[in-house]
């Protein structure tokens, strides 16, 4: 299958079509930490179709990272009741690899560091995993350049190890490179604003629109703090995450009324 590298414009019968289709279903999930005692996600529920941006906002401790690592099967964290489906199929069994195989990725709000791998290397690997193909070093070379070119990253990156020396928007860069490369299904994006400055968060949500335009099947969840991401992206569905369950749900009024009165408001 070959990698996405330019931008196909999609008319919006188009978009409607392929968002008609169910890409992931959560229902009544409850999650907690691995060592933990205390389910974090306390009934959490949530259908994502294809072509569909879900921002989920919440404050600090509601679950937002939980929920991110639990779609991946993070060792760290448990489902303890409720089913998590992916294009019909239960993925209660499947391992982290499995799920980004079949086509799921999570965008971390902190990319790891790699020594001695380079970031051509990972993608290579990834690539072979995800798709079972194995591109020429020069093939991959042009298909990344051509991203990275489009996220305003230095090309010599390409050869650097992994996130070593990496900014923290150059990191947040490269998993949306990243996304591009690998072509996922759905892509889970935790906190990608996370210590951005606002040059670099449009830079960033330019990489987001320019794959979901590639890509109009791809469904999108995204969690933030803050609107600004969200005037950038203009999801289809924002989500309020308070206590471990969604409590509210509308459309970026309601990021706008979170700008304005926080979090009390939606509590209780």
């Amino acid at each position: 299958m070959p990698i996405a590298n330019s931008v196909a414009k999609v008319s919006p019968s188009d978009r409607a079509h392929v968002a008609a289709r169910e890409l992931l279903r959560i229902d009544d999930v409850h999650a907690k930490a691995t060592e933990g005692d205390h389910d974090i996600l306390r009934g959490f529920s949530l259908t994502v179709r294809e072509g569909e941006i879900h921002a989920i906002m919440g404050p600090n401790g509601s679950g937002k990272s939980t929920l991110a690592n639990t779609l991946l099967a993070s060792p760290e964290y448990e489902v303890t009741s409720g089913t998590i489906t992916y294009r019909g199929d239960d993925i209660a069994d499947w391992s982290t690899t499995e799920r980004a195989q079949r086509g799921m990725f999570l965008g971390f709000q902190y990319p790891q560091e790699i020594a001695g791998v380079s970031v051509l290397q990972f993608l290579r690997q990834a690539l072979s995993a995800r798709k079972g193909i194995d591109l020429s070093i020069l093939e991959l070379r042009l298909a990344a350049m051509d991203w990275m070119k489009r996220l305003g990253m230095d090309s010599a990156f390409i050869d650097r190890h992994l996130n070593q020396g990496f900014s923290g928007g150059e990191k947040k860069r490269n998993e949306i490179m990243q996304m591009a490369m690998l072509e996922p299904d759905l892509a889970i994006l935790d906190e990608t604003d996370s210590g951005l400055d606002i040059d670099a968060l449009r830079i960033v949500a330019k990489g987001i629109r320019e794959v979901r335009a590639a890509r109009p099947a791809l469904g999108i969840v995204v969690i933030t703090h803050y609107q600004r991401l969200l005037d950038e992206l203009k999801p289809d569905f924002v989500h309020v995450l308070i206590d471990g369950r969604i409590v509210a749900t509308g459309g970026m009024e309601l990021a706008e009324r979170l700008e304005k009165s926080g979090y009390d408001s939606f509590r209780g």
